[in-house]
């Protein structure tokens, strides 16, 4: 009789586990998002910068880092006293390519780069619509009432300033080292002068360095 079929299946190998995806596949995606949320969360939430004089000591040191809150503009109205970044006159940068380009935007946004264009610093003083003044003991009225200063380098300098209407749209911003501030106390290209509301980048809210100097700005 010939041998037929048994039922019995015959062994066979298992089938080869899939190969794992190399995690350098990956590397791409994972790359795109973070530069995502890196321009997202510079462009609408908050940025570092880097401070590069001494115009705001005793405040803000030459060297510091300081975080900027951009979102704090499209929730509230900038107010006196507060410690604003806004776009300096002369907003030409530099063509650096596209690779010196990203790394010196990857820079600034660490704040350890300065921007490309001259970005500045400055305590606002006076809103649109106020008077500003100086008097000789260097005392800063607004509207005829005295404003306490007790963010200011001392000694303060006596130079008096006299009583200036703050246009509509602009702001008058001092630095907290009076004497040594290039502010709206005169024009470009010697100082800053009045500032537009439209070119406030935001409001600075925290130093982030040096370590023994972390803390809220006021």
């Amino acid at each position: 009789m010939a041998d037929g079929p048994t039922g019995v299946a015959e062994p066979t190998d298992p089938p080869p586990p899939p190969r794992p995806r190399g995690r350098w596949r990956e590397l791409p995606a994972i790359v795109g998002i973070a530069v995502l949320l890196a321009v997202a969360i510079k462009l609408l939430v908050v940025q570092a910068y880097f401070i590069p004089s001494s115009s705001m000591v005793p405040t803000l040191r030459e060297g510091d880092r300081i975080l900027v809150c951009r979102i704090c503009l499209r929730l509230d109205d900038v107010d006196r006293g507060d410690v604003i970044v806004f776009e300096g006159p002369d907003g030409i940068s530099p063509h650096r390519g596209v690779l010196g380009g990203a790394l010196h935007w990857l820079g600034e946004t660490l704040g350890v780069a300065s921007p490309p264009h001259d970005d500045f610093v400055k305590r606002v003083a006076g809103l649109p619509g106020d008077t500003v003044e100086i008097d000789r003991t260097g005392a800063l009225f607004v509207d005829g009432e005295p404003v306490d200063e007790p963010y200011l380098n001392r000694p303060v300098p006596t130079d008096a300033f006299p009583p200036t209407a703050v246009p509509d749209g602009m702001l008058f911003v001092l630095g907290d080292n009076r004497g040594n501030s290039g502010d709206s106390r005169c024009q470009p290209p010697d100082c800053t002068g009045l500032v537009p509301v439209d070119k406030v980048i935001g409001v600075t809210i925290l130093r982030l360095w040096p370590p023994q100097r972390i803390g809220v700005v006021r």
